[in-house]
């Protein structure tokens, strides 16, 4: 069953400038974006800075208005809500149930507030009663792996990892169907990432888990996703099952994001490399594929025509006008 489904998403920023602000143009921001997550299965959503993934995602939240679109959202098995166009009170009793993991642990919490109380912060404000609430940051705090004595300490006492463990046992509080996690571990040493990304998978196994993990690594979501949807100047430009997208990728920029994944052979480091180029400006992106001036298997029709996102092969889909014909290597 689908908890989410997103189709045709739009967001776009004015650009405003002179004396009196007026709109001298847009920022297109995210462009007929569509995707979906099922039941227990994380997806994982990548691309360079600016790509327009955590857009996406704040438009999920609805922290941001959609430009247009519909996100439909299922809060409990027979129900969907499509929440692009609701008030903020209609998204109030449904906010409980999508739930973020954020990318700072550090300003993510509040530095005031004593561990146990960040943790029932949730609970407390959707009125669920102090003897409950005791009980349920007990148990939240065993799940993450964290000690009781935890609860009754300030944030500054715990280690980049243990602060995450914190954001993330307060997000699980209210036994979200979706967790939304903007680069929950891109600001923590290589070895605490994988700490914190076993936890998620452990999680994902006991809990079941709806996710979708924003990441700008494709070396990071290889163990934790299900899926892999890839974004380039605020388009899908391939979305696949894991292993289908790392084995054989469908597009250039795909293969180019792979090829940059640091390698763990010393002699091989040296050959990854970020894709050439700038990344387009999503201002003033050039004509047909946003990403043909960083190509280099662009033809004339790349330049022109703007590729829509298509099935090459089962479950395998790409926005690349040649998908079929190129031979790209992925990684093994």
């Amino acid at each position: 069953m689908k908890v989410l489904e997103v189709e045709g998403l739009h967001k776009s920023f004015p650009i405003r400038g002179g004396l009196l602000q007026r709109e001298i143009g847009r920022v297109r921001a995210v462009q007929d974006v569509s995707f979906s997550i099922e039941r227990g299965e994380t997806l994982a959503l990548v691309g360079e800075s600016g790509c327009g993934k955590t857009t996406v995602s704040r438009c999920i939240l609805r922290a941001l208005p959609p430009t247009s679109g519909a996100i439909r959202f299922s809060p409990q098995d027979g129900t969907v809500v499509d929440l692009a166009p609701l008030s903020r009170r209609a998204l109030r009793p449904l906010r409980r149930h999508i739930q973020m993991i954020f990318q700072d642990p550090y300003s993510s919490l509040n530095p005031r507030m004593l561990v146990g109380d960040i943790v029932a912060e949730p609970l407390a404000v959707n009125g669920v009663g102090s003897v409950e609430r005791e009980a349920r940051v007990r148990a939240l705090l065993d799940l993450v792996g964290l000690p009781q004595s935890a609860r009754t300490r300030f944030p500054h006492a715990f280690s980049g990892g243990q602060r995450q463990r914190i954001g993330i046992a307060r997000a699980l509080a209210l036994d979200p169907r979706l967790v939304v996690a903007d680069e929950p571990v891109s600001a923590l040493d290589v070895s605490v990432q994988a700490q914190i990304i076993n936890l998620l998978l452990d999680l994902q196994d006991r809990l079941g888990l709806s996710m979708l993990f924003v990441a700008h690594d494709l070396g990071v979501v290889r163990h934790v996703s299900d899926r892999v949807a890839v974004m380039y100047v605020g388009r899908i430009v391939e979305i696949a099952p894991t292993r289908s997208l790392y084995s054989r990728p469908r597009h250039p920029y795909t293969e180019a994001l792979l090829a940059a994944v640091p390698k763990p052979d010393p002699e091989l480091r040296d050959q990854a490399a970020a894709p050439r180029g700038e990344v387009a400006d999503p201002a003033n992106p050039p004509p047909g594929c946003a990403f043909h001036p960083r190509c280099p298997f662009a033809v004339d029709l790349c330049r022109t025509e703007v590729p829509k996102l298509r099935e090459t092969t089962t479950g395998h889909m790409s926005a690349c006008h040649r998908a079929e014909e190129l031979t790209l290597t992925g990684v093994a």
